[in-house]
Parts: C-alpha cells; structure tokens; sequence
C-alpha cells in the first residue's frame, strides 16, 4: 500500500494552481503560432532521415507574448514554492522523492475518492 501523506493546505493549494496553470499554458501554446519571433516556412532537405517543415510563423502578437510570460512566471514562482516548502524538511532524504510524486498525484486521488 502506497504511503499516506498530510499534505499542508498551501502546499496543495500551490500544486493544484501549478496544474491548472500548465494546463491553461498549454491550451495558449496550441493557439499561437509555432514561433514566438517571425520566421519563414522551412522544409528539411529530400534526403532528411526525418522530413520535417514548418510553415511560415507571424510570431506571436504582444498580448500572447506578455500572457505567456505572465503564465510562466506564475509557474516558476509556484515551482519554487513547492520543491522549497518547509514541509519536505520533515522528510529522510531518501523519502522526499515518493512524498514529493504523490503530492503531484494527490488531485487524482482526491477525484477518486469523490466519486467511490
């Protein structure tokens, strides 16, 4: 049986807003174009061992570029927040790593234990 954890509020708190914030990066990545800056459409040469193009990229427009900025910010600051959480201190070395795994875990087990 998996270990248990008593996870304090701000740090699962910081988890969940880590996991909807990367959830809510990827969503504005799939929307803008595949390059930041304008770039020309570019093919790999015939004989590529893997053919690859892109089309040409307008760059992304200064309101994608400063959300995406913020976004990452937000991450890096709640990156932070977690991996230097007090909370680990309590923990031997060698177990910070599993405790760590299942904080990033809990929102699922949280879930299914909703709906059992």
């Amino acid at each position: 049986m998996a270990a248990s954890y008593d996870f304090p509020q701000d740090l699962t708190d910081a988890q969940d807003e880590l996991r909807q914030l990367r959830a809510d990066l990827q969503t504005v990545y799939r929307r803008v174009p595949w390059s930041a800056e304008p770039l020309e459409a570019w093919e790999t040469h015939e004989n590529a061992w893997r053919p690859s193009s892109r089309p040409a990229s307008p760059g992304w427009d200064p309101q994608d570029a400063a959300q995406i900025a913020r976004l990452r910010a937000r991450e890096l600051e709640l990156a932070t927040a977690i991996v230097t959480h007090a909370y680990w201190s309590e923990f031997a070395p060698a177990d910070v790593l599993a405790a760590r795994d299942a904080l990033k875990h809990h929102h699922e087990q949280q879930m299914a234990g909703a709906s059992s």
